[in-house]
């Protein structure tokens, strides 16, 4: 006898989880109490039911909820045969049926809860086929079949169903509750604030599933940027961030952030000549810093698919900060590395759009801004581009023109207690580009907001 003779279960003869008493009762209860349809709208949507009949009847309800219209066997009857689901003298006899299944609408919640469960289980077992099929095939990378795996289950696991479609029923919903929440509570249903005002004002805040470009040639700023904005994020918004460091360690990572928040001086932390006044400023600054929710990752040359491993993890996941694109490495080496660059920011983009939080990611520039008079950054300077420019959302580039009058005057004043930086968004996929004027206290490493910060439109 063979390995695959021995007496294993056939698959074939499951079946998969399904109640149909559960479904019936659910749908005869918006029967008996149309109201009630309001304490499920945002628990379902109709590819949680497995009989596509009950699929149509719930879409048909949905439908009439929507344009507030009575939910009654008449009105469901009629739109039904619209629909082309029931002939005129169909229907109307298993309506009746599901009807007279409860006699009021009291254990609604429960009854969406066990249609829920069932089509969770189901949705588990697709998955879990499509993995396996994967794995028998052997015609994918480990990694990739690890990654689809995992972003499977993570997508179920969040209430996300990747296989079907979504009616535009399903989303309105959605969007009539966004928009009655914009109307009552705007800065709560605006993306995630960066913590600066004028740059706010630009951006209306981080959109979720936004990919952030952060591009600066060496010596802008443009991690203490990144480093500004994440510890506004985990201390205002009460959001975990994550920060991934290819560059520097953790250790160098937190010293700038002390220095940004206590206001000490970088070198003396770096150093140790610290003054009693000093120390105080640091174990206040240490106190509130570890109040915050903030992860740091110091693995050097880390893949996309290792970022999303370690991000499904995380609780109250609220922002992503990576520190910087060219140190990062493709889940598929090549020899060019501006394809390979390209497939990163396309990985970060899904990576977003998965985790549905903002990702801000740090780029040098090429050497091309140098040799121009007008030393401001544009697009087309980002080094090894690829496609970043298309797959980023929002593209800030950051310029100080005090960074190159020190460097060419014979007797440079690096020193100076505050420069002017100019936070240039050359791209904006949500709205209108600008240019943002900002204050920059290099000794502390800090971005500040200053009382003219101008925003002027590009």
């Amino acid at each position: 006898m063979s390995i695959h003779e021995q007496g294993t279960p056939d698959v074939l003869d499951r079946k998969l989880p399904f109640s149909l008493i559960a479904e019936q009762s659910l749908l005869g209860a918006v029967l008996v109490d149309p109201e009630s349809f309001n304490l499920i709208a945002d628990m379902l949507s109709s590819n949680d039911f497995y009989l596509e009949e009950h699929r149509q009847i719930f879409m048909a309800m949905h439908e009439l909820f929507l344009t507030s219209s009575q939910i009654d066997v008449v009105t469901l009857i009629d739109m039904l045969v619209q629909k082309g689901v029931y002939t005129k003298s169909g229907g109307e006899q298993y309506l009746r049926t599901i009807l007279e299944v409860v006699p009021n609408a009291l254990n609604i919640k429960d009854y969406a809860r066990i249609v829920k469960d069932k089509s969770v289980l189901r949705q588990l077992i697709t998955a879990s086929d499509e993995v396996s099929e994967m794995a028998y095939s052997e015609q994918e990378d480990v990694a990739h079949i690890l990654d689809s795996a995992e972003s499977k289950i993570f997508s179920i696991a969040q209430g996300k169903d990747t296989k079907s479609f979504k009616h535009i029923r399903d989303v309105l919903n959605d969007v009539y509750q966004h928009l009655y929440d914009l109307q009552n509570d705007k800065e709560s249903t605006q993306g995630t604030p960066t913590g600066f005002e004028g740059l706010d004002k630009v951006l209306a805040g981080m959109s979720k599933s936004d990919l952030v470009l952060v591009g600066a040639r060496p010596g802008m700023g443009k991690t203490s940027f990144c480093l500004n904005i994440a510890a506004n994020v985990a201390a205002q918004q009460k959001q975990t961030v994550c920060i991934f460091s290819l560059e520097m360690s953790a250790e160098q990572l937190v010293n700038r952030m002390i220095s940004s928040e206590a206001m000490v001086d970088s070198y003396k932390l770096r150093t140790g000549e610290l003054q009693p006044e000093d120390w105080d400023n640091v174990a206040n600054a240490a106190a509130k810093l570890a109040k915050c929710d903030i992860l740091i990752d110091d693995t050097a040359g880390i893949t996309v698919t290792g970022m999303k491993a370690k991000l499904r993890r995380v609780k109250n996941l609220g922002l992503v900060v990576i520190d910087y694109l060219q140190l990062m490495q493709g889940d598929k080496h090549t020899d060019n590395r501006v394809q390979e660059v390209g497939d990163i920011s396309r990985g970060m983009k899904l990576m977003a759009k998965e985790l549905m939080v903002p990702v801000i990611c740090c780029s040098q520039l090429n050497r091309g801004v140098e040799g121009r008079s007008d030393k401001r950054p544009m697009m087309s300077d980002l080094r090894e581009s690829g496609t970043i420019e298309q797959d980023a959302d929002v593209i800030m580039l950051l310029f100080r023109d005090e960074y190159y009058k020190i460097n060419e005057s014979a007797t440079p004043n690096s020193d100076a207690e505050s420069n002017i930086v100019e936070v240039i968004v050359a791209k904006n996929r949500h709205g209108s580009t600008a240019t943002v004027k900002m204050g920059w206290i290099g000794r502390y490493t800090r971005f500040r907001s200053i009382a003219d910060e101008s925003t002027l439109p590009k």
